[in-house]
Parts: structure tokens; sequence; C-alpha cells
């Protein structure tokens, strides 16, 4: 038996999570606490740690797991390089799992951008779009931001050159969309979500990944096994 804590458990995506745990056999809950709780006593009754909350609770709480020795998920968006850079020293000390979005297809979108941006030179102009509800405080999203390095890092250019767009509308899950536009055709690769249980099912399938791995950053890639990671 798996035990879990939950961070962020009266937000939207904290609820759905701690909701999947209670129904997973595979799963216990340890603790569930919200960003003004002590988040110590769950962590320390806990195999690994989900994290969906804001920048500044994630690096206080992996800082706590990292302490313990706790394995740790993390889907929060808006991180800076500073923090960045502490996600991957913890993982010199546990277990993480790191991705800014934890869906299936949107994992599958990654490894088909990075082809098509493979196979498609300059000539072909990329751009991204991406549309999320009104509440989404962070803009482009993650998963656009990483969309962009990785069409830049496939043709060694600079991320600054690809456009984004990013749209609040209503409450709309998420969708990406990215555009390889060029003189005689024009490609278009998809995600639409329509349901939140997307990314609350890939975080538990990752924290069933992560309270087994030995320390290290680990991608959905390899939680997924469908690549061989970034």
């Amino acid at each position: 038996m798996i035990k879990v804590a939950v961070s962020g458990c009266n937000g939207r995506m904290g609820r759905r999570i701690k909701s999947l745990v209670e129904q997973d056999p595979g799963l216990e809950l340890a603790g569930a606490f919200d960003i003004d709780a002590d988040p110590r006593p769950a962590i320390k009754n806990c195999d690994v740690l989900i994290e969906f909350t804001t920048p500044e609770a994630t690096v206080k709480n992996l800082a706590i797991a990292k302490e313990l020795g706790k394995a740790a998920v993390i889907g929060t968006t808006g991180l800076d390089e500073k923090k960045l850079k502490l996600i991957k020293e913890a993982a010199s000390k546990i277990s993480v799992v790191f991705s800014p979005n934890m869906a299936v297809g949107v994992n599958l979108l990654f490894n088909l951008t990075e082809k098509a941006a493979s196979v498609l030179d300059k000539r072909y102009s990329a751009s991204i779009s991406e549309t999320h509800h009104v509440h989404k405080k962070d803009a482009p999203s993650g998963t656009a931001k990483k969309l962009r390095g990785i069409i830049a890092g496939a043709r060694k250019s600079h991320s600054e050159e690809i456009k984004v767009e990013s749209k609040r509308i209503g409450e709309v899950v998420g969708d990406h969309t990215v555009v390889f536009d060029g003189k005689e055709e024009r490609i278009e690769i998809t995600h639409h979500a329509k349901s939140r249980d997307v990314f609350t099912r890939g975080a538990i399938v990752a924290a069933k990944f992560a309270a087994k791995k030995k320390p290290g950053l680990y991608s959905m890639d390899e939680v997924l096994g469908i690549g061989q990671g970034r």
C-alpha cells in the first residue's frame, strides 16, 4: 500500500486527486492539507507527496519531502528558474516526477511535436496557441512553454522566436495547438482536454511510479513508457 499526501486539497485539482487516492485500492491517503496549513505531519506519514499548488508552496513542501526522504510528484506551473533549480537539487536525494502536464495525450503531443520540429525545417514557421479557464494565473501555460522549448531544442534555435498565443475563456479545461505553417502546407497538432481527470489520473500513475524509484528527476515520458524522457 502506497501512502500519499495531497497538497492543496481544497483546490480544484487537489480535491479530485484526494478523491481518486481514496478510491484506489493500491493507495492510502496519509494526509491532505491546503497551503495555509502545516504540511509536515502529512508529508511525514506519506511515501509520496502530490503537489499541485503555487510555486512558493511547492518549493517549501518539496524541501520538507527532501528532508524526510519522501518521493514527490509535481504538477505546479509558473515556476521560475530558481525554483526549477531547487526541484533538480531535491531530485538528487529523492524521487521526483515533474511535468507541467500529466495527461497521457499531452505527453504524446510533446513527442509528436518533437518529431515534427525535427522533420520540418525553418521554412515552416512554428507557433503555439493555448486556451484555459479564466482562473488560471500563469500565461503562457507550462505546457505551452514546454512545447516551445521542445521546438527550439529540435531546431537548435531560441525559444523566443516561437510565438505563443494565450487565451483565458470561461471554464475551458485546457486546449493546446502546435502549428507548422509552410508555403505549400500547414500542419496542426491539437490536444483538447475534456475533463481535469486527464491530469489527476496521470498524477496518480506518477505517484505509484515515484514511490518505487530511486532518487532522480523523472518525466511523464518515463512514467508512461512513451519515450526516453528529457
